[in-house]
């Protein structure tokens, strides 16, 4: 269905007006004539090969398609070889899908010819080009961004599409209130699935099913079928990386509705373990010290949640990622250990003091013999003034309190016994 009704001009587009509205950059160097290496990156199903294809009907060269799943070194020779031959005599123009799938090798083959022009480059790739894309090619290309198409921008495609398959089929069917609304909503904004949920529908929808003898297409039978469409996820891509760290920031943002949202997704999409391993690093590394009994409580519920398993784990994590999410929030260990850490690797460190070495015997040539450490707890208040950083170090300052109550509570105690001794 997405192949038989993808688009053949920009005015059919979906989405991307960033792209594609009037002055925007791509769509003035479509326009011009004159054709950059280019590389497309963004999820799939939002436009990016369909772009493609309509930039090659405009422009006078010859045009070749790979994928990076099956293409090889031997497939870009035979591409680059046909370069100003009759065949080509503008050059080519090749299109190459999911180049993330090449080699660094593979994609060293096509510099010298996309170089020197024989070859135009337009590459697509559902992941980051700056991690998959080799530096070179990157270097020579310009990257743009497709975006996740939003509901309103899916519905009229979706409309169109069962359109076309009365057209198609020859067949009046009825489609029920709400149903387009809800295969746009549910396609997580991907026009492909979208489509493909239009053809589904109508396929699974009786033959016979209203007063006229055609068939009806519910919103049940549009929920069936679409109810677990609406959500990216791969534990390898993009899309669990950004899930993660907007589950773990709405957390320190201090905001339960969208900490239980991504949460949701996370476990929609059966990954425990993230969802667990975050929830602790937000409760010790954004909680802290300004509710430092939150580490146990946490601990428990991620304990619990492991014992029980899916679907019942959801119950102790949705406890724990409300907790952390209303709780006062601290980093200031975090931040000190990190301070410590970083002069730690600027090379200052320095012998331990003598006084709190573990010695208890002075050589002779010692003149000064003796440990010189003193036990806290035999001076009031359990303090007393002693250096205990190397002398490298003896003024640094990490630990800065945090404004939360239960830090000042800490500073206000210390802040007395150290005054009065």
């Amino acid at each position: 269905m997405a192949e038989r009704l993808r688009p053949q001009s920009l005015e059919d587009m979906a989405g991307q007006p960033h792209l594609f509205g009037e002055g925007r950059a791509l769509r003035s160097i479509v326009s011009s004539g004159e054709l950059p290496n280019l590389i497309f990156y963004g999820p799939s199903g939002v436009g990016k090969t369909t772009f493609a294809g309509i930039i090659a009907k405009t422009t006078n060269r010859y045009f070749v398609r790979l994928n990076g799943t099956t293409a090889g070194t031997a497939d870009i020779k035979e591409t680059v070889a046909k370069a100003d031959t009759l065949l080509a005599p503008n050059g080519v123009l090749l299109y190459l899908d999911e180049i993330q799938y090449f080699n660094k090798k593979q994609q060293q083959s096509l510099l010298e010819s996309i170089e020197n022009g024989t070859v135009t480059l337009i590459a697509s790739t559902t992941e980051n080009p700056y991690f998959y894309v080799y530096n070179a090619i990157l270097s020579r290309s310009t990257v743009f961004e497709f975006k996740t198409l939003t509901p309103e921008q899916i519905l009229p495609v979706v409309k169109r599409a069962f359109r076309f398959l009365k057209e198609e089929k020859k067949e009046s069917f009825a489609v029920e209130d709400g149903v387009g609304e809800w295969i746009a909503s549910a396609c997580g904004g991907d026009v492909r699935k979208a489509m493909n949920a239009v053809e589904l529908c109508y396929l699974s929808a009786p033959a016979e099913d209203d007063r006229d003898g055609g068939r009806v297409i519910t919103l049940a039978l549009a929920k069936e079928l679409s109810q677990r469409s609406a959500m990216r996820y791969d534990r390898e891509g993009d899309e669990h990386y950004d899930i993660v760290s907007a589950y773990q920031k709405a957390m320190r943002g201090s905001d339960p509705d969208a900490a239980l949202h991504y949460l949701a997704r996370l476990l929609e999409a059966g990954d425990l373990p993230s969802a667990m391993r975050r929830l602790m690093v937000c409760a010790c590394e954004d909680v802290g010290l300004a509710h430092p009994q939150i580490i146990p409580i946490v601990k428990a519920a991620v304990d619990a949640a492991q014992m029980i398993g899916l679907p019942e784990a959801r119950i102790p994590l949705a406890n724990a990622v409300v907790l952390v999410a209303t709780a006062p929030k601290s980093n200031s260990a975090y931040l000190a250990l990190d301070a410590a850490w970083a002069d730690i690797r600027a090379g200052k460190s320095g012998p331990i003091p003598r006084q709190l070495q573990n010695k208890h015997f002075d050589g002779a040539d010692n003149k000064n013999p003796g440990q010189f450490y003193q036990y806290a707890h035999d001076h009031p208040g359990h303090w007393v003034a002693q250096q205990y950083l190397p002398d490298v170090l003896a003024d640094a300052k990490y630990y800065e309190y945090g404004d939360n109550r239960n830090e000042q509570a800490a500073k206000a105690y210390w802040d007395r016994i150290k005054g009065t001794m």
